[in-house]
């Protein structure tokens, strides 16, 4: 019995010991969280116009890659004699829905708000989500050019209900068999890692090692302006 009762302080020690470890462990992870967090959100507002350019243009280049693709299947398909015509073949898009000046602005806010929410930079850690992240925002570009609000609100409601710009929870629920030593070891292992990922983090280390993280901006812009030039280039109507 009292070896028995020995035992049980011994575990509530290392639970306990383990519990405030991962307190603190969850804490940090927070800390980092939204520091990071923030510092994304500065440089998002402060490159808006390179950020959702860049995403149209991107958006662009899919669609030009994707008619050519078919252009070319449906002349193999003709076979070797076809010959193409002269001239451009006109795409035909959906009609603009006409609207106020009122609803214009509600519609281009609308817009702007929801490309920075899905923009693909924001999952790098998440490359599960990366595909996602791509088809919303070359949705929300079609959208966006048919001007219709009514369709961008339904969309913007599809995307917020599928969970692609909300934070996925790592938490996982516990059945009562399970050893608590056991899982808390394993939460801590968890976190330990998430941490580690969360440190590493590109924009994590510019806010830590920058003597003034705002200069990142200009990096970042230059680097956006870069990507937007040779997406142009390669955009460009022969």
């Amino acid at each position: 019995m009292e070896s028995e009762n020995q035992l049980s302080r011994i575990n509530e020690v290392e639970r306990n010991t383990l519990q405030k470890e991962l307190e603190s462990l969850k804490a940090q992870l927070r800390e980092v969280e939204q520091v990071t967090e923030a510092f994304e959100a500065t440089l998002r507002a402060a490159l808006i116009e390179e950020l959702i350019l860049e995403q149209e243009l991107t958006a662009l280049y899919k669609e030009q890659k994707k008619a050519k693709k078919e252009k070319r299947l449906e002349q193999k398909k003709r076979g070797k004699n076809y010959k193409e015509p002269k001239g451009l073949v006109p795409q035909t898009r959906p009609s603009k829905v006409t609207s106020s000046s009122e609803e214009a602005k509600a519609l281009k806010k609308l817009y702007r708000e929801a490309m920075l929410n899905v923009h693909p930079d924001k999952f790098t850690m998440q490359e599960d989500k990366q595909d996602l992240a791509h088809e919303a925002t070359t949705q929300l570009i079609q959208l966006y050019q048919q001007g219709d609000l009514a369709a961008l609100q339904a969309y913007v409601n599809h995307i917020l209900a599928v969970g692609l710009v909300q934070k996925e929870s790592a938490a996982k629920l516990v059945t009562a068999d399970v050893d608590m030593l056991a899982h808390l070891k394993n939460e801590i292992a968890r976190l330990q890692s998430e941490l580690e990922a969360a440190k590493n983090r590109y924009t994590y280390k510019v806010w830590t090692t920058y003597e003034d993280p705002n200069t990142f901006i200009d990096e970042l812009r230059e680097y956006y302006l870069d990507r937007i030039a040779k997406m142009k280039r390669r955009t460009r109507s022969k």
